[in-house]
Order: structure tokens, then C-alpha cells, then sequence
């Protein structure tokens, strides 16, 4: 009965924080804190109400309402996906350490290699034990509870050297990951799915991943990191078996005597090969950089940036730059303390991201500036957190502009004021030369706001080794931006998703695959979305989404 009471007085206070929402008297989130105060200190609750409970109190139409006012920092689903990393257990680094290196199973932290464990993912993989249906699971709920859509889920696997992991584990991983999806609102598909054993009946990965294409929270694309040298063919065939659609990988510099003197255990060579393999694979391909290692300075690590985007062997469709950091236990804190490293200081580093931010042509998104690490792990380097907002001002005090994809996307330019007249809006093509192959970036943008609505990445490769691409044209990513719109729903006055552009950009796509003498176009698809391709006629092929160009 006492139990029956409290939840009683809990539905209330819910109820009563939501008619007050929808009554206008609450505008902001410090406002709704100290209602929230007053109604749990009214109804005698332990604990204030969560915005999660207070959503499920109202009816359809007063849910599509309160959602977009308690969702709580929008840009976790602004670029129209929900982003989920997860991470894998410790193990170390196959080639040994590198200098600024933290972490690692042999580390005072017992932590991921290259993690200190106080990181946000990290502190949440520790917390279930690295266990990945738990990180999903827990990871949505969340998402879900301060009132994002998580229809279409992006999934970072974090942790290391993932292709360096055996194969079992691989696959277990991303088959509990996928699990964790199709469990999150039902389990009823496990009924239908075609299972090994009797006595302890198993669910292969196949048949997680085809319940997946059709299942309510939907994969849509899977990130790996992982290094140069562990990109070759046979990891990139485990990339595309478990649903890869992205790798990032630590390339760090672009020198060899710098990757030399940091211990790196590869060079160049193995950046270049591996660019060339995942591109011609049609992946997507982000490069972590490391300013001011040992060896070098800011201005080698500009003239190594501009190098990036000028030297076709290179060309990053994404970038995280994380400056480098003195931590505790690595091999560069004991430079650091003899007198033999002198880190970056917040304002060099700004002044050295503001300068990169200037040339970062537009089909490069640059993703992360600096690492989640706590200011009080780091002995010497970069400490604000508001590294990037320091670039931009010193980028605006310069006369400059990035107008790299993340600054032009429309989800966050709207959540900066920027206005878009869909009149406005054009398609726009842009051809460059990227690992012997060419690259066509087609954009659908608002040239006078310079804001970018929605693209696709079409490539006619160099020289690729999978036996479905062979004579095929590849679309590495399509993608349009602003809030996330759920699976199957029609879009908003305000929404950009599902309103065409990215049927559009396929249609351009294929045209001019055809004008150039393809008669094949191969898509890299998330698990998720290979449903959408198939409504314009694209089938299954092996581990691709491919379709026979008519001319």
C-alpha cells in the first residue's frame, strides 16, 4: 500500500511538471529545476522526477511537445543520428607503447589502451564491466529518458586496437551491440530468427543484423578505430562482416621522424595503403592527429595540416586533432619531468587549431578538438574544455571561416541562429583526386548562408580487391543533416530529414556514375538502412547495397 502511495504521488508530480510546461510557466531548464524542487518537496519524493517519467505522462500530441523542450543538449542527435560509443575491454597495444600514451590493462588505471578510465564512455564501459549490451542498453535508456529520438543509432567502437582483438571477440561484441538494438523495445524477433543448438539455442550474427533492418532503434552505420598497419584486406573484410561503415584510424603525423621518435611502430607508407584500402572498399575515413609531439612544433604541424589536404595520398573525410598531453605514467611524462618536453599551452594551441580551422576544405568534417581527459590528470598541455570555442574566436579575429561540414550543417548552424530559405537551396558537385581514385562531393547547400543540408560521397576507385566492386562506382556516405527524424515518420516544418534530398542526392549520384561509364553503383549501407535502398531499387550484394545503372 505504502509503495502503491508513493507511486501515485510520483505520477502526480510528473503530471504536475508537465502541465506546467505546456501552461507556459516554465521557460527554461533552471526554472524547471526549481519546480521540480517545489512539486517533490508538495509530494514527499525521494528523488526529483526524471524528464524521461514526466514525458510519459502526456498524451501523444502533449509528448511531441514536452519532448523538444526537456531534450536536454540537442546536439547529441542534431546531426540526424544518435551517437553511441561503446568500448572494449583492456588489452594492449600489439606493437607495445607510444610515448603520450596513457592507460592500458598494465596501466595504474586498468583502463582501455589510450584511455584513462575517467573519460565519459570509459567511466560508463566500467561501469557495466565492459560488457556491450549494457553500454547500449544503458546509452539509449539514457538518450532516450532526456528526450532524444534513438530510431537511428550510430555506433563508435572505442577502446584500442580493435582489429587487433581476436575474431571471436569481434564478433561477440557487435553481435551484443546489435542485440542490445533489437532488444531495447521488444524481444519478439528472437522468436523468428533462425537459431544454432537446441539446448542452448545461439543466434549467429547473420541473423542479428537481418532482424536489425527492420527493427525500431535501426544501426545505421558502425565507426572502428583502429591503426594504419592493422587496415590491411583481411581486417577490412571483418569491418564489412560485422557492419562497418566508418573506420578512424591514428594516424598522429604525417612524418616519419616524428612517428619514429613517438614510437608509433608504423610510418607513412602503412597511412597511405590503408587510405587507399578502405577508400576503394568505400568506407568512410577519419584521421586522429597529434599537434606538437616530440620532434616537432607548431609551425611543422601547420605546414603537416595543410600537407593533409593538398597531398591527394591523404584527404580525410573526417578529423579529430587532439594536441598532445602530459599524463601520468607514460613514457613522454618522464621527458616532461626531466626537462626533455615542453607541452602546448591553451593558447597556443587555439592559436594553432584557428589556423587549421582556416584551411579545412568543405568536405571535411572535423569532428573533435581535444580529448575527454579531466584537467586535473593532465601535468602539462592543453586544460580549457572550450579548446574549440578559443580557435573560433581567434579565427574570427583574424577574418577567418571553417567551413568545414560540422560548422556549415544546418543542425548546428539553426542551433546558432542561422536562418535557411529551402528557395535557397542548390545542388552543388565538387570533384577532387583522393588515393589514385576520384571523389565527388555532391551537396545539396545554401551557398549565400553557406549552409549544408545534406550530402552524398560518390567515388570511382583506384584499385579495389573485393570482388563486388570490381568495374562499380561507391557511394562511401549519403547523408542530410538537422534533427533526427524517426524511421518511417514524416518530417516537421522545422525537420530536413525526409523530405527528399537524400532520394535527390542517390538520383545524382547514379547520373553521373552513368555519364562516366559505370554500370554498377555500390553502396556501403549501415545494418538499418539498407531498407531505405532498397526502395529505389538497390539489393542485397554480399556485404553492399548494389544496384545495375540503366542507361
Amino acid at each position: 500500500m505504502e509503495l502503491e502511495m508513493k507511486e501515485n504521488g510520483y505520477n502526480k508530480a510528473c503530471r504536475e511538471i508537465l502541465e506546467r510546461v505546456l501552461a507556459g510557466e516554465i521557460k527554461d531548464e533552471s526554472q524547471l529545476n526549481k519546480v521540480k524542487k517545489e512539486v517533490s518537496k508538495h509530494y514527499h519524493l525521494a528523488s526529483l522526477p526524471r524528464n524521461g517519467d514526466i514525458i510519459t505522462k502526456g498524451t501523444t500530441e502533449e509528448q511531441a511537445i514536452i519532448k523538444e523542450f526537456l531534450k536536454r543538449k540537442p546536439v547529441r542527435t542534431i546531426s540526424g543520428v544518435a551517437v553511441i560509443a561503446v568500448m572494449t575491454s583492456p588489452a594492449p597495444c600489439p606493437h607495445g607503447v607510444c610515448l603520450p600514451c596513457p592507460g592500458g590493462p598494465n596501466s595504474a588505471f586498468k583502463s582501455p589502451q589510450s584511455y584513462m578510465g575517467r573519460e565519459p564512455a570509459a567511466m560508463r564501459a566500467i561501469q557495466h564491466e565492459f560488457d556491450p549490451y549494457a553500454q547500449v542498453k544503458s546509452r539509449l535508456s539514457q538518450l532516450k529518458e532526456i528526450g532524444h529520438d534513438v530510431e537511428k543509432v550510430e555506433l563508435i567502437v572505442m577502446g584500442g586496437t580493435f582489429s587487433a582483438r581476436n575474431l571471436d571477440y569481434q564478433e561477440w561484441f557487435i553481435k551484443r551491440c546489435l542485440e542490445a538494438m533489437n532488444d531495447f523495445t521488444t524481444k519478439e524477433w528472437r522468436k523468428n530468427a533462425w537459431k544454432i543448438g537446441k539446448s542452448i539455442p545461439y543466434i549467429p550474427l547473420e541473423e542479428v543484423q537481418k532482424a536489425n533492418e527492420k527493427a525500431d532503434i535501426r544501426n545505421v552505420g558502425i565507426t572502428f578505430e583502429t591503426r594504419p598497419d592493422w587496415a590491411a584486406e583481411e581486417h577490412v573484410d571483418e569491418f564489412l562482416k560485422l557492419g562497418g561503415t566508418k573506420v578512424e584510424l591514428g594516424v598522429q603525423s604525417v612524418y616519419d621522424f616524428v612517428l619514429t621518435r613517438m614510437q608509433r611502430g608504423h610510418g607513412v607508407a602503412e597511412v597511405v595503403r590503408a587510405n587507399q584500402i578502405l577508400r576503394d572498399s568505400a568506407f568512410k575515413v577519419g584521421f586522429h592527429m597529434m599537434p606538437h609531439l616530440p620532434g616537432s612544433d607548431s609551425k611543422l604541424d601547420l605546414r603537416g595540416f595543410k600537407k593533409l589536404f593538398e597531398d591527394s595520398r591523404f584527404r580525410p573525410d573526417y578529423l579529430k586533432i587532439y594536441p598532445t598531453l602530459v599524463t601520468e605514467g607514460t613514457p613522454l611524462y618522464k621527458l616532461w619531468e626531466a626537462g626533455d618536453y615542453e607541452a602546448l599551452s591553451d593558447e597556443e594551441a587555439a592559436e594553432l587549431i584557428a589556423d587549421v580551422k582556416g584551411i579545412l576544405p568543405k568536405w571535411v568534417r572535423l569532428q573533435r578538438i581535444q580529448r575527454d581527459i579531466p584537467a586535473h590528470q593532465i601535468f602539462a598541455g592543453v586544460r580549457k574544455s572550450n579548446l574549440r570555442q578559443l580557435a573560433e574566436e581567434k579565427l574570427r579575429e583574424k577574418g577567418g571561416k571553417c567551413r568545414c561540414i560540422r560548422c556549415r550543417e544546418v543542425g548546428h548552424t539553426g542551433l546558432r541562429g542561422r536562418k535557411v530559405n529551402e528557395k535557397d537551396i542548390e545542388l552543388t558537385v565538387e570533384t577532387y583526386e583522393a588515393c589514385g581514385g576520384i571523389e565527388h562531393f555532391i551537396a545539396f547547400e545554401d551557398l549565400a548562408a553557406d549552409v549544408l543540408i545534406g550530402f552524398t560521397r560518390l567515388r570511382f576507385p583506384f584499385a579495389p580487391y573485393r570482388p563486388e566492386l570490381q568495374e562499380a562506382a561507391l557511394i562511401r556516405e549519403l547523408h542530410v543533416y538537422g534533427s533526427m527524424v524517426p524511421v518511417g515518420k514524416g518530417a516537421k516544418q522545422t525537420d530536413w530529414q525526409h523530405r527528399g534530398y537524400g532520394k535527390e542526392l542517390l538520383e545524382q549520384a547514379e547520373n553521373i556514375a552513368r555519364e562516366n561509364g559505370y554500370e554498377k553503383l555500390a553502396i556501403i549501407s549501415g545494418i538499418g538502412a539498407r531498407e531505405y535502398y532498397r526502395k529505389f531499387g538497390y539489393t542485397l550484394d554480399n556485404v553492399y547495397m548494389s544496384k545495375i545503372l540503366r542507361s
